[in-house]
């Protein structure tokens, strides 16, 4: 029997660099993915958290995420989610790889943001505004960098020292102008990134320039909102998935059920990304992520082949 791979948080890094988990997520789309097929999320409530579990499955690999959800570690010095995936061969189901959950989770959802931006947004798209300052946050804008000349990237968060930290090490790492900021900066930005885990709206979507370009990832819950409805109605809004978005879009879904926005007119990522849909230039777009099973397993199995073959940027087979 052959051993289960094990791969960590460096290991998966080294083994997929952004722009290889960008073009895994754009061959599964152009392969046939329907997202629309994933299983919902299940989501079990347990004494101190939530339970997560996200399965997928092509042609190639099966696999699923295990993750937890502990809104009182963070005071205790621990991580707020945690978990595991768990990649099986399809035709055998023999397990062939163990993931680290948290940082596939941050890779793939800076990779499919990146993947609407680059469907989305103008080709000369610089500058940046950066909503949060954790790994999201820092994984957007590496994951943007891949797609976009970037020049000007502006962080807005609520802790000084976690900006201060954010903005040291962008510049350094990046070479990038790198400067703090207030929510007013969108008013000038070709592209905007919501990485927090905010309730309320994080700006004035009034704001928001014509060609501007809004990726918000930060919940999946229907409660959370990161984007107004000035954004939402002023956008076309794409999404993973119409069901996905109605079912879990916290976002979206004050204008879903008043009728300001109708489920029909949601722009589903692939569409975009096979050519079947085109997304306004004259109006702002907004890509609405809640993370689904299909990234991550096509995250996941361009990794494990990559690990297999040693190599740093694997051709995907979107599976």
């Amino acid at each position: 029997m052959t051993a289960t791979r094990i791969i960590s948080e460096t290991g998966l890094l080294r083994a997929l660099p952004m722009a290889a988990a960008i073009d895994a997520l754009r061959t599964a789309l152009r392969d046939g993915a329907d997202p629309e097929s994933d299983p919902p999320r299940t989501i079990v409530p347990v004494e101190h958290g939530q339970l997560l579990l996200m399965p997928a499955h092509r042609s190639r690999y099966t696999g699923v995420k295990i993750a937890t959800v502990a809104p009182d570690n963070p005071a205790a010095g621990l991580p707020r989610v945690q978990g595991q995936y768990l990649l099986f061969d399809a035709p055998t189901l023999t397990p062939v790889a163990l993931l680290d959950g948290i940082a596939l989770t941050t890779v793939r959802t800076a990779a499919v943001s990146a993947l609407a931006a680059d469907l989305l947004a103008a080709p000369d798209a610089c500058r940046l505004v950066v909503f949060g300052t954790g790994p999201q946050a820092r994984g957007h804008l590496d994951a943007l960098r891949v797609v976009r000349p970037l020049a000007q990237v502006t962080v807005v968060g609520r802790t000084p020292a976690h900006i201060e930290r954010f903005v040291e090490t962008a510049r350094r790492d990046t070479g990038l102008a790198v400067e703090p900021g207030d929510p007013s900066a969108v008013a000038t930005a070709d592209l905007v990134a919501c990485c927090t885990t905010a309730r309320t709206p994080l700006f004035d979507g009034a704001l928001l320039p014509d060609h501007a370009v809004v990726m918000a990832v930060g919940s999946h819950e229907r409660g959370s909102r990161e984007v107004d409805s000035a954004t939402v109605r002023r956008s076309t809004v794409v999404v993973e998935s119409r069901s996905a978005a109605v079912r879990e879009a916290g976002d979206l879904l004050p204008d879903l059920d008043s009728g300001h926005l109708d489920r029909a007119a949601l722009v589903p990522l692939v569409d975009l990304a096979t050519g079947a849909a085109t997304a306004d230039p004259a109006r702002p777009r907004l890509f609405k992520s809640v993370g689904m099973a299909w990234e991550d397993l096509a995250v996941a199995g361009a990794a494990y082949e990559a690990a297999e073959d040693g190599r740093s940027a694997p051709s995907s087979h979107g599976d």
